[in-house]
């Protein structure tokens, strides 16, 4: 793993309807996660926060189905160009959410520097609604969908090289909440995902066994995107979007393990944590104890 860490926050609260989400990146700071990267033996880079402003917050717009998306794209922006020049310094980019419509950004960035992108998305969600799929409007459930160039071409067009990503570079990993939208968009573009079924079927370890295979390689880096909600509500219950029955604390720290065992991420971004929803602050130290296993931490 690249030892040179640049952190980038993302206090963006605007792909979805719930305050309190752009308190994430500052909650994972004060859960201690410089100074425990920095035991790692890492250099630590923190860029602060990318500047979202008070935009005003608007409804769907009805021609688009899409709610704040002018805001949502003028953040991914920043974030794209952010990102772009962490790894162009030679850092390995580390981005704190905020919800998770900053996966747009994030992508558009590092899809700068690949060739052939990999992405597993570990998420209760697949996030691959569009304006015409969602039952909502929030964009916080349409990144990967955007990310593949399916969706408003405001979004589709961020950082210019669209689509980022290749549906057969996919692997969604925790899934157990899919509107059908997302399931007709899956079999059609064959997108891999390992649901809460195969993970109990399975075990986590068959499941990361095979994610890291199928990825390893025919990429040429891979991005991690872990939402908090992709764990269960009862170890990470400071999301916006909970679901029952989800990853367990423990089993995400040997996927964590298993990854870093495995060198293959080349970015990775924590989105989610909502401090107002939290206990004790409890889902921000979940994200940095799982930093640590994917940074190397071990007991012995």
């Amino acid at each position: 793993m690249n030892k040179n860490i640049s952190i980038i926050g993302v206090p963006m609260d605007l792909g979805q309807m719930r305050r309190g989400v752009d308190m994430g990146p500052s909650a994972i700071r004060y859960a201690g996660v410089v100074e425990r990267l920095e035991n790692l033996g890492y250099e630590i880079n923190d860029l602060g926060d990318i500047e979202i402003g008070q935009p005003e917050r608007v409804h769907n717009n009805p021609d688009t189905n899409l709610r704040n998306l002018k805001a949502v794209a003028e953040a991914s922006g920043k974030l794209a160009s952010t990102v772009n020049e962490v790894i162009s310094s030679g850092d390995f980019p580390l981005i704190f959410g905020g919800d998770h419509s900053i996966a747009i950004g994030t992508l558009a960035g590092v899809s700068k520097q690949y060739e052939n992108l990999g992405v597993i998305w570990y998420d209760a969600h697949g996030d691959l609604n569009t304006g015409e799929t969602s039952p909502s409007g929030n964009i916080h459930g349409m990144p990967l969908a955007v990310s593949l160039g399916i969706g408003h071409e405001d979004l589709t067009s961020i950082g210019g090289n669209t689509p980022k990503i290749k549906p057969e570079n996919i692997v969604i990993i925790g899934a157990r909440s899919l509107d059908e939208g997302e399931r007709e968009l899956i079999k059609e573009r064959g997108i891999k995902v390992y649901t809460m079924h195969e993970i109990d079927r399975m075990g986590m370890t068959k499941v990361m066994e095979e994610a890291i295979g199928y990825l390893k390689d025919k990429t040429d880096g891979v991005h991690l995107s872990l939402d908090l909600d992709g764990l269960d509500p009862s170890d990470a219950p400071g999301v916006g979007t909970p679901v029952l029955g989800g990853i367990s604390y423990r089993e995400s720290h040997l996927a964590m393990e298993m990854l870093e065992e495995a060198r293959i991420i080349t970015s990775a971004e924590f989105v989610e944590v909502n401090p107002i929803l939290d206990e004790k602050n409890k889902t921000a130290t979940v994200a940095v104890a799982l930093m640590g296993s994917l940074f190397g931490e071990k007991l012995l």
